[in-house]
């Protein structure tokens, strides 16, 4: 059965979505590159795991819908999303509106995602 990057970025979404992170950190080649301007530019699983980790301790009540999930290649799917969040410490909502690819290498684990925030 041929590899579906459109199911795995939804299966990725949904673990996210659960804060289930062992399931997040075992998406990810080790070697996985991730690009945000929110995050910056992150290198290797450790790394991402570390920024999901801060990033969810501030905003634990995050929920993301994918308004758009499409493949654009045989081993990459591209998801238009929206979320909203509460900063834990400071009870401030967060709205964001975006875009990412991920990219997965022939196992079918992530090799990058690059995040697009649009402007609200």
């Amino acid at each position: 059965m041929p590899f579906d990057p459109v199911a795995a970025a939804r299966r990725f979404h949904d673990a996210i979505n659960a804060l289930d992170f062992e399931t997040i950190e075992d998406f990810f080649a080790e070697d996985a590159v991730y690009g945000s301007v929110k995050v910056g530019g992150l290198s290797g699983r450790d790394d991402i795991m570390a920024a999901f980790r801060r990033y969810f301790a501030t905003y634990p009540d995050q929920v993301a819908v994918d308004e758009l999930t499409e493949q654009v290649s045989p081993v990459a799917a591209r998801a238009v999303w929206r979320l909203k969040a509460t900063n834990a410490e400071t009870g401030e909502p967060l709205v964001r509106f975006g875009e990412e690819t991920i990219t997965f290498n022939a196992k079918g684990k992530i090799i990058s995602v690059d995040v697009t925030d649009y402007k609200v």
